[in-house]
């Protein structure tokens, strides 16, 4: 065999691992590893093209309510393939420019396009039949759909997110495996541009993770408008002349012209042989870090899905910032003064579903198990005047407080632009701003939206 060819960082997954290389970078041999679509889950199959699907989806929403306001209007049609082209003929060139600008245009940079895996201590088969070692390496592989063996096995044709915005038509009815985000979104989507839904999920309710009242709300809402089956378990999945059969555990079947899968993620840290480099895995998959992003392996760094609790692109980039600072330093010297921390205290997350979800922070029941002494407040939208305006019965934002020092502790929100309205509260925990200086100390526009927030912070600080 060959020798290796040397590297000084070597970078494996082009997500948020190919944001590390910014100008301090200019001159040094690195390496990048992809064997998928160049750019990562975010760009190709996740959060920007889904977004841009969602936003199709509110336009068309939008247009079948508008009737409640004096309006009568209808969607004449749905044209899928051009909603389809209008997402991807932009998110499709942004990757194959990204990758051709590392390929043949970032000097002293490598891509190899091949399932990387290691052999040895910072030593790496690229997949590409050469193997390379480097002085740092940077694990920023991902993650990947979960797929039950019920379904995997089945022989049915099924998709999960990478695949199902590619569909070459609109299915009449789609049969949706899962409660969680991914599951929320596409449900939302579809769902908006004429599709009939069915939901199977284990759990009592839906997005069972996020703040009882939220998921009770959703459940409730979602009710209403699909085919929801609560508690239930995949038994077995059928193929029929119109698509496929999904049998329960109770013996009940849910029929649809497609099945999504989406049953949660996947760390792809098992698929590197990273033990081989000494590199650990948790219980969970993931590859286990400290607080500067370094695993348990010298010179070796991890970000992202493939080692971070939180499957959200703006903690990647965060992660990422994180390990670029500290690949300019001496991360192993025995000394972590100069080296930079991870700041994972007041994560936001949103799904993006109907109607929109945001939240940071505790939810209620984690803050008293935690032992704090909490004020509780929930506020709707049809409770301040833009609210009325939008003939809003759905949304509400419920706001957490420490009664003693009124330090905000968690924040929840459904409803339209959950969103929007969640980023000043998570600006207030990130800054130490408390409730009533947040709810007192500024003006709030009349009669804007934010209104519901405010609100919501008064009558926490009351309650």
């Amino acid at each position: 065999m060959a020798e290796a060819e040397h590297f000084e960082l070597a970078i494996i997954g082009s997500g948020s691992g190919n944001t590390i290389l910014t100008k301090q970078f200019a001159g040094k041999k690195v390496a990048i590893l992809e064997q998928g679509t160049f750019g990562g889950t975010c760009i190709n199959v996740g959060c920007i093209p889904t977004k841009m699907f969602v936003y199709a989806a509110e336009v068309a929403r939008t247009v079948r309510h508008a009737s409640k306001f004096g309006v009568d209007a209808h969607v004449d049609k749905i044209r899928w393939s051009d909603i389809v082209d209008r997402v991807f003929g932009r998110i499709d060139p942004i990757s194959a420019d990204a990758e051709d600008f590392r390929r043949s245009r970032t000097p002293g940079t490598t891509l190899f396009s091949g399932h990387a895996e290691f052999v040895g201590p910072r030593t790496i088969d690229t997949g590409t039949g050469r193997v390379i070692t480097a002085d740092q390496v940077v694990i920023a592989a991902g993650s990947r759909a979960n797929v039950p063996a019920e379904v995997a096995s089945s022989g049915v044709e099924f998709h999960t997110s990478d695949d199902i915005m590619r569909l070459p038509e609109l299915p009449e009815s789609l049969v949706i495996i899962g409660g969680g985000y991914i599951a929320a979104e596409f449900a939302g989507i579809f769902s908006a541009l004429g599709v009939s839904i069915s939901i199977v999920a284990r759990g009592e309710k839906l997005l069972r993770h996020l703040d009882q009242d939220i998921s009770e709300q959703f459940t409730t809402l979602a009710q209403a408008k699909w085919d929801v089956h609560l508690g239930r378990t995949l038994a077995a999945v059928h193929k029929t002349e119109s698509g496929v059969s999904v049998e329960l555990d109770d013996g009940s079947r849910v029929d649809g012209s497609a099945l999504l899968v989406a049953v949660g993620r996947t760390p792809n840290g098992d698929r590197l042989n990273v033990a081989a480099t000494g590199v650990e895995l948790d219980n969970d998959g993931r590859v286990v870090v400290d607080e500067f992003q370094r695993t348990t392996a010298d010179g070796i760094f991890a970000l992202g899905d493939v080692s971070s609790p939180y499957l959200l692109k703006h903690v990647a980039n965060h992660e990422a910032r994180v390990v670029r600072d500290n690949l300019l330093r001496n991360a192993w010297s025995g000394s972590t003064d100069e080296l930079v921390r991870t700041d994972h205290r007041f994560v936001p997350a949103a799904v993006f579903t109907d109607p929109q979800i945001a939240d940071v922070g505790l939810t209620e029941e984690d803050a008293r198990a935690a032992g704090h002494d909490v004020a509780v407040h929930v506020h709707t939208y049809a409770d301040v005047a833009y609210g009325w305006a939008m003939e809003d019965e759905e949304g509400l934002c419920k706001i957490i407080l420490e009664r003693g020092t009124k330090r905000i502790l968690g924040a929840h929100i459904i409803g339209a632009q959950a969103s929007t309205l969640l980023q000043p509260i998570v600006q207030a925990m990130q800054f130490g701003l408390d409730a009533r200086t947040m709810a007192r100390g500024q003006y709030w526009i009349h009669p804007g939206l934010p209104e519901v927030v405010e609100n919501a912070l008064l009558g926490a600080l009351r309650a």
